[in-house]
């Protein structure tokens, strides 16, 4: 089965990993942050259209905002999810004979 993505955690990491880098000074691309996080750009740029939504990610320079900054802080002490879980099994009725 494939691995879903937990949106709530991709935020947070999307979040961790532009702040990392605005504090040492540089600037991420998207394709920067899919490669660091392992997951699809398509998944990044949702996320990150998102973030800017709520505030929390200025997306035409893609560096976080104060408000951003602050929830990097706090998920950056904090053990966050990982980005992917595996879909619950479901199960299948037995056949007929």
């Amino acid at each position: 089965m494939s691995p879903v993505i937990d949106r709530h955690a991709l935020s947070a990491h999307v979040l961790v990993t532009l702040a990392r880098a605005a504090s040492k000074g540089r600037t991420l691309t998207v394709d920067d942050v899919s490669q660091e996080l392992e997951v699809r750009r398509a998944d990044v740029r949702s996320v990150i259209s998102q973030l800017h939504a709520e505030g929390h990610v200025d997306a035409l320079r893609l560096r976080p905002t104060l408000s951003g900054l602050a929830l990097a802080r706090v998920f950056a002490k904090s053990k966050v999810k990982a980005v992917r879980a595996e879909e619950p099994a479901v199960k299948q009725a037995p056949r007929a004979a």
